[in-house]
């Protein structure tokens, strides 16, 4: 990896690219430490010491490097996109339309686009709105940041945020333009990059130098058991048939279709834990004792062994349910008997359909269950040994790899598309 971008920036095309990318990147950080109007640095700065990253504002602090904590511009991240993102795949399985534009290729492609465009704006005002309102009545940082905002300020501070996420949203697509690898991805790797320092230093401070070590080694080897399961795939060969038109022949050729281990990626783990927060909100929103006295004792603690096993038990879930929605055996299977494809030893249409649904089913469960250990392992590491910033583990370490890697075949695709060009020059 770190070969192809030092082979990358001997090309000149490829080194603009990365450097346009690294000057995007660098403008991302900055806007998260600018905070929004209204914001008393002492009192916030007073109130976030010694917190550990995560422990109030949660996983939208990670996405957004850091920023929640400062109440900075960029404060919600990318997470309203890649909520709007979610919603638009769901919605896709059930309104007709959205599924029609999405099978009409780059056009269809582009108008769904808009609207996750539209999406998540909409929801980063909602959640501006609500952060605005947490952070002045001090539950999200445990002190009033806003003290004597009044509505112009407050409204000040929401146009602000939601300008923030819908720059952000810009960012990344200059980068995806014109740029290196996924503009998106590459702004929530960099984010959660950022919070590594903070994090491992927190560890040294409340476990020792010890636990730092433990931390790095385990690091080191979840990594590589990152990286072989995100490779991991089963090729189910496909045979397509030799066919006469005219004068021409055209199929006979030999493929294959990749399933991937984990099919699903890092949303189960984000649908779980937007989830693990639900009973809490309702308690609050009606005012349930009991219902909030089950919460904080089960739900809301993370090192609680039935937080641990139901956050689990929703990503494996999750997994197979979100695989089911992105691939869908029949549609595959007609498309195959369409265009003359088959599986050799099976018959196309419907027993085609039926074994890949069934190689899917049983491919998912070590995924999902390898998706649930890396999701939880923060979990049980404070339960053991009380150390609530792993900086290299859950969602963290999955989207860190994955960008990795992709990142990495994008460059080197591009640079063995210079060699071959060399070549036949």
């Amino acid at each position: 990896m770190l070969r192809a971008f030092v082979n990358a920036f001997k090309i000149p095309d490829l080194r603009k690219k990365l450097l346009f990318t690294l000057g995007i990147i660098a403008l991302y950080r900055i806007g998260g430490w600018i905070p929004i109007p209204g914001v008393e640095l002492d009192i916030l700065r007073e109130a976030t010491a010694g917190a550990e990253a995560g422990a109030i504002v949660g996983i939208i602090n990670v996405f957004a490097g850091g920023a929640l904590q400062q109440m900075a511009v960029f404060a919600l991240g990318i997470m309203p996109y890649i909520t709007a993102s979610i919603i638009m795949q769901l919605l896709a399985v059930v309104i007709p339309k959205l599924e029609q534009l999405r099978r009409e290729g780059e056009q269809g492609r582009k108008k769904i686009t808009q609207y996750t465009r539209y999406a998540t704006v909409g929801l980063a005002m909602l959640q501006s709105t609500a952060l605005v309102t947490l952070a002045r009545n001090g539950v999200a940082f445990g002190a009033n940041v806003l003290p004597g905002a009044g509505t112009g300020t407050i409204i000040l501070g929401v146009i602000t945020l939601t300008a923030g996420t819908a720059l952000i949203m810009w960012l990344g697509e200059l980068i995806t333009a014109r740029g290196v690898g996924n503009g998106m991805s590459i702004l929530i790797y960099v984010s959660i990059i950022s919070q590594f320092p903070s994090q491992l230093q927190i560890v040294r401070v409340q476990n020792g130098d010890a636990w730092v070590a433990g931390v790095l080694i385990m690091g080191i080897a979840l990594t590589l058991a990152v990286v072989f399961m995100e490779l991991g795939q089963r090729r189910i060969p496909v045979q397509y048939a030799r066919r006469q038109i005219g004068r021409r022949s055209y199929g006979g050729q030999s493929t294959y279709i990749p399933l991937k281990v984990n099919q699903s990626g890092v949303i189960p783990v984000i649908f779980a834990s937007s989830l693990m927060f639900l009973p809490g909100l309702i308690a609050q929103v009606a005012g349930s004792e009991t219902l909030a006295r089950i919460a904080e004792q089960h739900l809301a603690d993370a090192s609680s062994p039935w937080f641990i096993l139901v956050f689990a038990a929703m990503t494996i879930f999750f997994a197979y349910f979100y695989s089911a929605i992105t691939f869908n055996p029949v549609e595959v299977a007609d498309n195959m008997k369409r265009y003359g494809g088959f599986i050799p030893g099976i018959r196309p249409g419907r027993q085609t359909a039926e074994y890949l649904d069934k190689v899917l089913t049983r491919i998912t469960l070590p995924g999902s269950v390898y998706l649930a250990t890396v999701a939880v392992l923060p979990f049980v590491l404070l339960a053991v040994g009380n150390i609530g910033a792993f900086p290299l583990g859950g969602v963290s370490l999955l989207i860190m790899v994955g960008v990795g890697l992709q990142t990495s075949q994008q460059i080197q695709s591009q640079l063995m598309q210079r060699n071959y060009e060399g070549f036949l020059r």
